[in-house]
């Protein structure tokens, strides 16, 4: 059985997806009631787009689902190839702190070059992670 540790970084990132859908939910229903805003009037990404002001939690929360598709399938086949190491954990936990770097900076002040460097550093350690992976796939 593959070390189970590695589902743990996998976890929080599912938990920080609740947090910013769970801020996103608030944010939309609250501008919604505020301005009276009839759910069919948002019922298009184009609609909500035009009438909803403050997409950061929204556009956080696609961003929840680009990048980590891949993070999450890296710990999957590190598991399942008995490549779970101290080194592909600690990458794993990287990538899982810029993202909440991320997530943080773009649900609140979003400054762009503040939530670029924690992008990038996160998107070095997930290929980081993949080029291990791979070369460990690879002697087999």
């Amino acid at each position: 059985m593959a070390d189970r540790s590695i589902f743990l970084p996998a976890l929080a990132m599912a938990a920080l997806t609740f947090v910013v859908w769970w801020r996103m939910f608030f944010s939309r229903i609250g501008q919604m009631k505020r301005e009276r805003i009839h759910p069919q009037a948002v019922a298009t990404s184009a609609q909500a787009a035009a009438r909803l002001t403050d997409s950061r939690a929204a556009d956080n929360f696609r961003n929840l689902f680009e990048l980590p598709v891949l993070f999450y399938l890296a710990l999957v086949v590190a598991a399942i190839t008995a490549q779970v190491t101290a080194l592909t954990l600690a990458l794993a936990w990287f990538f899982v702190a810029t993202r909440v770097v991320h997530s943080a900076i773009q649900c609140s002040y979003n400054k762009v070059m503040h939530r670029f460097r924690a992008y990038v550093a996160g998107g070095l350690a997930l290929w980081t992670l993949w080029a291990m992976l791979g070369v460990g796939l690879l002697r087999g």
